[in-house]
């Protein structure tokens, strides 16, 4: 005769299965650095920002060493709104004015930045707050954009072409995690800031920290073969697979699976994109077998699915 439990005790055992099913995961990434992309709605939904926060510190107790890379483009263009400042997008990229930037900057570092370390640090004394400025974190040069079959230009919209990750390492070793602002120092142009990609920056820095993984929230459920066929999402793709269907991707979705796969082609262990809307998404990606959104790997074995195929 099967033994009936109580509802508490039968709750009590399936949260133990979830810990359980997360061992091999906090076996393989303990000690391992994550460089996770903050932004999407994550960024402008504060139960969502207080999820991310929770997860952060979820990371850093069990054993991972977590590094926030954000953006801010919600909140700069309501700011650049506010003041009567003109927003105009080319190619994909803000237009930055220097009137424009100095709101960017001060968006990045005094609003953003600082919410999100206030966030984690509820928590404890966690996260510390940097800027690609900090100790020539990153090193930036001016790019324009082709729009039309013509190149365009952006003002102080830049690429990060160098990264120096010593601030960072030493906060990591600090026991701390590290929350960055995505804008960078001119190397042309001495005295000059520029706004850079928070998704292109984030990869850089992953490379440059040997990181084992690399995670961007994305306000989507992961990347589809045949959008809209909410029917095609990918779990796992490999690194060749991906740069053969980098092409024919919905614009939007280009920057940010080009950061994934230049994240893996860097020596990155692997890398996702994963759905911001969904509250705690990064646990489920780092800690479940079928893991959450889509997967980047250098090759079919190294994707979550198949962590015991690694021994």
């Amino acid at each position: 005769m099967a033994t009936v439990l109580p509802a508490s005790t039968a709750e009590a055992i399936a949260k133990a299965a979830v810990l359980i099913e997360a061992l091999p995961w906090l076996q393989r990434y303990h000690g391992a650095i994550a460089v996770v992309k903050f932004g999407g709605n994550a960024m402008v939904s504060p139960e969502l920002t207080r999820a991310f926060a929770e997860d952060m510190v979820f990371l850093r107790h069990a054993g991972l060493k977590p590094v926030v890379v954000h953006g801010g483009g919600p909140q700069i263009s309501a700011r650049l709104t506010e003041l009567g400042i003109a927003s105009e997008f080319r190619g994909g990229y803000r237009v930055t004015t220097p009137e424009a930037m100095t709101v960017v900057r001060e968006v990045l570092r005094g609003e953003v930045n600082a919410e999100l370390v206030d966030s984690i640090n509820e928590h404890g004394d966690f996260a510390i707050g940097l800027s690609g400025e900090d100790s020539s974190l990153f090193t930036g040069r001016k790019r324009g954009a082709v729009v039309d079959g013509e190149t365009v230009d952006l003002g102080l919209v830049g690429d990060v072409v160098a990264v120096d990750p010593h601030a960072v390492h030493a906060a990591i070793e600090a026991g701390l995690i590290p929350v960055i602002s995505s804008i960078a120092p001119d190397g042309d142009t001495p005295g000059q800031v520029l706004n850079v990609n928070a998704d292109a920056a984030a990869s850089a820095l992953a490379v440059a920290l040997k990181a084992d993984k690399f995670l961007i929230l994305t306000d989507v459920a992961g990347l589809y073969s045949d959008w809209p066929n909410r029917d095609s999402l990918v779990s796992v793709i490999s690194a060749d697979e991906l740069r053969e269907l980098l092409p024919s991707l919905e614009s939007g979705m280009i920057p940010k699976m080009t950061a994934c796969l230049e994240a893996v082609d860097g020596g990155v262990f692997n890398a996702a994109i994963i759905d911001g809307r969904l509250e705690h998404s990064i646990l489920l990606e780092v800690f479940t077998r079928q893991g959450i959104g889509t997967q980047i790997v250098a090759n079919e074995t190294n994707s979550n699915p198949s962590i015991e195929d690694e021994s």
